[in-house]
């Protein structure tokens, strides 16, 4: 294998075949689809997380025509506690925009896999260099670290200047061959090695030139994005429960927080929920509320009160598509978001 002017790859690969992930489940075998989900999947998740959920979706859509073809709820139940959901919604546009553009494959091109819903360039990198072998480079947040360390790259990787920067060491690093090795050696690295706290530096293989290393850097390396404070907003979740002890759940709009998922009738307080349940035909003069609890985004800080009544069956929920009445066998399939699942299975009987 050449190296010549591109010191860092052989002694990652040199680790990789000694250190290196190479029994994840989408490794064996590797097909563009399964590389495809994993990287999804694996977008601001740790693989640690990410085994379960795969193995599970592969096995109920083994395929991208699979994919394509299923209801957008099963895809969301099956990446429900995944989180992120604009993603599972992407990854199911992107299925069928192959299906109708591309022969029902992911296309062979780096411009146009980046151009799909939910990829974008260090994604696309990924799939070129994992499923076919091609030399192209990825930046995601574990290589993004090793190469601020490693080039010693001042500024917050998610400003312009520096993301170019970084894409360039990217490029210039990766090797001619066994890119898919590389490309699955520097993210291990990232992951298991050059970590956010406490980089375990003794034992990585790029610890003999490591800028950040040699100048005791690796604390501020890289550079975290300017903080904001992050707000908090109220809402209260209204539990409509029958006599059956079935809850009436309502599917959330298509844009905005757990989008088109199926959740509980919101509203902004107590007094706005009485109006919501009598506007839905419910009984609510007993309705009261459970234990306060706090959900915390990437953005804001939600705190949520759920509110509880026991109703008689509600005429007008027929005539809305955007309604049903789900019991407990039904929480586990269901596109819910975590939390709202964790409150509907944890209700008093």
């Amino acid at each position: 294998m050449s190296t010549a002017g591109n010191p860092l790859a052989p002694r990652l690969l040199h680790w990789f075949d000694h250190h290196g992930r190479k029994h994840l489940p989408w490794q064996t075998p590797r097909t563009p689809y399964r590389v495809w989900l994993s990287e999804i999947m694996l977008q601001q998740t740790q693989v640690a997380t990410v085994v379960g959920y795969f193995e599970r979706f592969v096995a109920a859509l083994p395929d991208l025509s699979a994919l394509a073809a299923a209801p957008q709820d099963q895809v969301l139940g099956l990446w429900s506690g995944l989180g992120y959901y604009s993603r599972a919604r992407n990854l199911h546009k992107a299925a069928k925009l192959c299906m109708s553009r591309h022969d029902g494959e992911l296309p062979q091109d780096l411009d146009a896999l980046a151009a799909l819903p939910g990829i974008g360039r260090s994604t696309a990198g990924a799939i070129m260099a994992q499923a076919w072998g091609l030399r192209c480079a990825i930046l995601d947040g574990n290589v993004k670290r090793v190469l601020s360390r490693y080039h010693g790259v001042e500024g917050w990787p998610g400003s312009t200047a520096t993301a170019r920067t970084l894409w360039q060491h990217a490029e210039t690093n990766t090797p001619q061959q066994r890119v898919a090795d590389y490309t699955q050696a520097i993210m291990d690295l990232g992951a298991t090695v050059c970590v956010r706290s406490r980089p375990r530096c003794g034992v990585c293989p790029l610890r003999d030139d490591c800028v950040a290393l040699r100048d005791n850097l690796t604390t501020q390396l890289p550079q975290r994005k300017p903080a904001k404070a992050v707000p908090t907003r109220q809402t209260c979740l209204l539990i409509l429960r029958d006599d059956s002890g079935r809850v009436l759940l309502q599917r959330r709009p298509a844009s905005g927080v757990w989008a088109e998922l199926w959740s509980l009738p919101e509203a902004a307080d107590s007094t706005e929920a009485l109006r919501v349940a009598q506007n839905l035909g419910a009984a609510s003069e007993n309705l009261r509320a459970l234990t306060p609890f706090t959900h915390v985004f990437s953005h804001y800080r939600l705190d949520i009160t759920p509110l509880l009544a026991t109703t008689r069956p509600l005429p007008r929920v027929a005539d809305r598509d955007d309604l049903r009445w789900c019991g407990r066998a039904d929480y586990v399939d269901l596109g819910l978001p975590a939390p709202v699942r964790r409150l509907l299975l944890a209700l008093p009987d």
